[in-house]
């Protein structure tokens, strides 16, 4: 999955997926928790929290994979069953992301729906923006592409 769109969280906490992506991930999709290392925005330390989505088929991967895991390593994946809800699209291609989920993320009225591959994230629109800037950043792209001798 590929791009960057951005969109409106309705009242109801309703967020639109784009067609692109909705066509790659399916009317129905697992959407959980996720963050990233601590970096330095706007001369702040912040630790990104944002929400990732998975479809049916790599939620399945995922379960047999941690299911394979000694009980004592499966503990540590635990919140991400825990916060992890199924989402269903409507007629009008939308979700509805549970409160818990757009709290944890801090998604408020703008947000930004990433693809990232094998998976989509939705992210806070304005952390987002500085987490972009970060990481798209000359240096970091060469960096990038360096570790994947590109």
């Amino acid at each position: 999955m590929t791009g960057i769109y951005q969109h409106s969280i309705d009242a109801k906490g309703r967020l639109f997926i784009p067609a692109r992506l909705k066509d790659e991930i399916g009317e129905a999709f697992y959407v959980t928790i996720s963050s990233e290392p601590d970096m330095e925005i706007n001369g702040s330390m912040v630790t990104p929290k944002y929400l990732v989505a998975y479809s049916l088929e790599k939620w399945e991967d995922f379960t047999r994979k941690v299911e394979e895991m000694p009980r004592s390593s499966r503990r540590v994946l635990r919140p991400l069953f825990a916060h992890a809800a199924k989402c269903e699209l409507d007629a009008q291609g939308r979700i509805l992301l549970p409160q818990h989920l757009r709290e944890y993320a801090g998604l408020g009225k703008n947000a930004t729906v990433v693809g990232s591959g094998r998976n989509m994230e939705i992210w806070d629109a304005e952390l987002w923006a500085a987490v972009d800037e970060l990481e798209s950043s000359p240096e970091a792209v060469a960096a990038a592409l360096e570790a994947l001798d590109f």
